[in-house]
């Protein structure tokens, strides 16, 4: 339920909280052009038939450890950025012997979000026949959104393949952003922002997720974490909650580069359940 007192422009553009991130913003395509060129990789494989339908893999120098591969879903309010702002996210996940996919997808408003979703489970029905391994589902923000759906969207229950996730800075309720600026792009009315939310479809039970989400995030932020973590784990999904401390929403995937990060200690234990 929506709060009137809620100012929910506030607490939605992030862009808006956070006057520096251009500059973040440039540092992640900076970061990722240098680790494809450095990294052990396959670029620009189509898994679909759209121009953005198109996925990296990045693998560990050494030979990966034969595991699930986790798939990062890039962030934007799924209208913005694709899979090269996102390469370097890799390299922690790689040094610790995981292979990582990033694809690009359409964005809004040249598609709907519902044509999005179905882009992404076609990026990991790709990974999963490619590969022939599990997937563990990660992403940041609408990447966060979309990994969730891979196991409870409104099309997973026919799904079920995806068993672990690590969303950050995810939104689960579409609801909140029906009113505000970001929602100019995508067009959704309640009904079909709520079909479209991970929260309101049957919970994964017997899945694995870690919901991460910066401490400097907005109030309304933190709470979709808190409150997927606290419903899904209710239902019979084995949840926690992980906040990043001090991070903003443009900072919060930082750790993923670094091998030792608790973001990546994360993703190395959802990959033994996957």
């Amino acid at each position: 339920m929506l709060h009137p007192e809620i100012d929910l422009e506030a607490e939605y553009n992030n862009r808006a909280r956070v006057p520096d991130h251009p500059a973040h913003i440039a540092a992640w395509h900076r970061d990722a052009a240098a680790y494809r060129a450095s990294a052990k990789c396959e670029l620009d494989l189509p898994y679909g038939a759209g121009e953005r339908n198109r996925i990296d893999f990045f693998y560990p120098a050494g030979g990966d450890l034969g595991g699930p591969v986790v798939l990062f879903i890039h962030g934007g309010y799924w209208q913005a950025l694709d899979k090269s702002s996102a390469s370097h996210l890799a390299r922690g996940a790689n040094l610790r012997g995981l292979t990582v996919a990033v694809p690009s997808y359409s964005l809004a408003p040249a598609v709907s979000l519902a044509t999005i979703v179905s882009e992404i489970e076609a990026a990991a029905d790709f990974v999963i026949n490619r590969t022939g391994r599990a997937i563990v589902a990660s992403g940041h923000s609408a990447g966060g959104h979309l990994s969730a759906c891979l196991m409870a969207g409104p099309e997973a229950a026919a799904r079920r393949a995806i068993r672990a996730a690590l969303p950050i800075s995810g939104l689960f309720d579409l609801v909140p952003l029906v009113p505000t600026s970001i929602n100019k792009a995508l067009g959704l009315i309640p009904k079909e922002a709520r079909r479209l939310s991970p929260i309101h479809s049957p919970a994964p039970v017997g899945s694995h997720l870690i919901a991460a989400v910066g401490g400097a995030e907005s109030d309304e932020f933190r709470r979709q974490s808190r409150m997927v973590a606290e419903q899904w784990g209710e239902a019979g999904v084995v949840t926690n909650l992980y906040e990043v401390p001090g991070a903003h929403h443009f900072d919060v995937i930082n750790g993923l580069a670094e091998p030792d990060d608790p973001l990546v200690d994360a993703l190395v234990r959802l990959s033994t359940v996957a």
